[in-house]
């Protein structure tokens, strides 16, 4: 079968960004066999929810059995930094309304990590579309493997749930060599971060993504009002 040029480039891609995400879907999937529950949660879930963080979250409330009400609220405040996501990420490019569909519900950290860059700008739709669904496989795959696997896994290994914050911190490292020259951006990301953090601990995500949309905006109104150069 012949691959087209599209799907080659979006495998090299995403396959650094993939590969971290392996850990993290075996460590779920075992921890969904580990909480009772069967293993075909973990594969469905990863298909039909895929939304990372919130997905090990959900494990606690089905098995506490909690209210629709409840796990709507979860899933909002978990998943609404996809709203900030969807402002740069470049939707107008994918052409078809099915293929846009499914690249709004697969739209995620990672995605939005690897199409923010300098070098995404003059990517295809389908080169778009191929890296999204190729993630997409990586995360359901290896939440699959790991139900399958979950009763081989020892109760003493720790260190799997580090695997999350180690992928952000080098999609984060990628994306400032990406900046050139505009160091303010993450600068400013961290100090609304610490300010959350010293300021409102028990709603630090809200906090911190209020602040730093606010700095967005306040530097954006700076920058229009500053006289042209001649």
């Amino acid at each position: 079968m012949r691959i087209s040029p599209a799907a080659r480039a979006a495998f090299q891609d995403c396959a650094s960004v993939g590969l971290g995400m392996v850990p993290l879907g075996l460590a779920f999937g075992a921890l969904v066999v580990q909480s009772g529950l069967d293993w075909w949660w973990a594969g469905l879930s990863a298909a039909l929810i895929y939304g990372g963080s919130f997905e090990f979250l959900l494990i606690g409330l089905v098995v506490a059995v909690a209210p629709l009400a409840s796990i709507a609220l979860a899933a909002f405040l978990v998943q609404a930094r996809h709203v900030f996501y969807a402002l740069a990420f470049p939707l107008h490019r994918v052409r078809g309304r099915l293929a846009r569909m499914y690249s709004t519900f697969a739209l995620t950290d990672e995605a939005y990590a690897l199409t923010a860059g300098g070098q995404a700008r003059g990517w295809s739709s389908s080169r778009i579309l191929w890296l999204q669904f190729f993630m997409h496989l990586y995360w359901a795959g290896s939440a699959t493997a790991g139900a399958l696997l979950g009763s081989l896994v020892p109760d003493g290994v720790t260190g799997l749930d580090f695997a999350l914050t180690a992928l952000f911190a080098v999609l984060a490292l990628d994306a400032i060599r990406d900046l050139r020259g505009d160091l303010p951006t993450p600068v400013l990301a961290l100090l609304c971060a610490l300010a959350a953090r010293l300021l409102f601990p028990g709603q630090f995500l809200p906090a911190a993504f209020a602040l730093f949309t606010a700095g967005l905006l306040a530097r954006r109104l700076a920058t229009r009002r500053e006289p042209a150069h001649v």
